[in-house]
């Protein structure tokens, strides 16, 4: 099968002045978690997205790794003294990709579904860009004294991420040689001749742009949020083979996991485990295991897939805890890496990762050594159903 590498900027290298504080915006903290945090997961674990990359202002590198704690960008880049300019740098460190979607980190919540409908929009046009109806009475304002009303026929408002051919977006951004700065990447791409089409966008997508908007995010966020556990369990039998996946890591063992994907029981019982924190089925019901494309996947998609569930319902993962039920192999040699990654995989400090082992001491089919188990653990606060 054919997969599309779809890369993604976060453009974060604004000062966020008009937030006020210290701390640029993007670097504030919402519901306990940084706000370009949150748009970083919502991409990183996206199943079709390849990878993310960031721009930041000068001096802000320090800002951005304890933003993102265990989370690792794929290039960070100095922006320029204009947001195009930071964009068409971000656009170079990215090099190559067939897809790019452009983000501002100042909308960390960003729901799955409304990257699924900008890709889907790419197979007929060059761009697409997501928007809201305009709702409210628009009016000209002078000098305070309100005039004549502004018709919102044909009229819409414009969020992120905007999504491009990446080729495309590359040579209109090269290309564009106006005084004047546009003010988000469509326009540079329509300045070029390129067709962007609209897309429903997200209330959710609001941008984050004065001290106010900051301040409701979090009681927002606050008043709807609670604590939420979910369960994961899953069983694999022993077959022919030289090596076993577990916890993301390739482990060398006598005999192979078997399953229609990589047989991960890890990371499948983690899986369930997020999926249960908002009651949306289970592994089976999102990667069905009669499509072959999940035949011999990455059990890591599913993970990232299930954790960009929980980010579009606005949650936050606290404490994932994994327990190994198996005679062999040894899983003490390997806790800390496993640790590793899935940290890096959910994008989470290492110290909210838990990884345990046991075994059934000879008795049940783990104990004769017929195959491995897993049972996981998750919690997440969510907001209130």
């Amino acid at each position: 099968m054919n997969q599309k590498t779809i890369a993604t900027l976060i453009v974060a290298g604004g000062s966020g002045t008009r937030a006020g504080g210290d701390t640029p915006k993007q670097y504030r903290r919402i519901g306990g978690e940084a706000v370009i945090a949150r748009a970083f997961d919502a991409l990183a674990t996206h199943p079709a997205i390849t990878s993310v990359h960031v721009v930041i202002g000068a001096g802000q590198e320090l800002l951005l790794t304890e933003a993102l704690g265990s989370r690792r960008p794929a290039s960070i880049t100095g922006g320029g003294a204009t947001r195009r300019e930071s964009v068409r740098h971000g656009l170079e460190a990215i090099g190559s990709a067939d897809i790019v979607l452009i983000h501002d980190a100042a909308r960390p919540f960003l729901p799955p579904t409304v990257i699924d409908r900008l890709i889907a929009a790419l197979d007929t046009a060059p761009g697409a860009i997501p928007t809201l109806p305009v709702v409210d009475t628009l009016v000209r304002v002078a000098d305070d004294a309100v005039g004549e009303a502004v018709s919102r026929e044909k009229l819409a408002r414009v969020q992120t991420p905007q999504a491009f051919r990446f080729s495309a977006i590359l040579t209109a951004h090269r290309g564009w040689s106006h005084p004047a700065e546009p003010t988000d990447d469509a326009q540079v791409a329509r300045d070029a001749g390129l067709a962007v089409l609209a897309v429903p966008g997200d209330p959710m997508l609001e941008k984050l742009t004065h001290e106010a908007d900051l301040v409701a995010a979090e009681a927002r966020l606050a008043a709807t949020m609670t604590s939420r556990a979910g369960m994961g369990y899953d069983v694999h039998a022993f077959a022919e083979g030289d090596h076993v996946m577990l916890c993301g890591l390739r482990i060398p063992h006598s005999q192979a996991l078997a399953g229609h994907s990589d047989a991960d029981v890890g990371l499948h019982a983690i899986t369930d485990a997020l999926l249960g924190t908002i009651a949306d089925g289970d592994i089976g019901s999102h990667f069905p295991p009669s499509d072959p494309r999940w035949k011999g996947a990455d059990s890591a998609t599913f993970l990232r897939h299930a954790a960009s569930l929980v980010a579009a319902q606005g949650g936050t993962i606290d404490h994932v805890d994994v327990t190994i039920i198996c005679e062999a192999p040894k899983v003490g040699p390997h806790r800390e890496a496993m640790r590793v990654r899935i940290a890096e995989m959910l994008g989470l400090p290492i110290g909210r990762i838990s990884v345990k082992a046991t075994t059934t001491e000879r008795l049940g089919f783990t104990g004769r050594g017929e195959g491995m188990a897993a049972q996981a653990v998750v919690s997440v606060r969510a907001p209130l159903a």
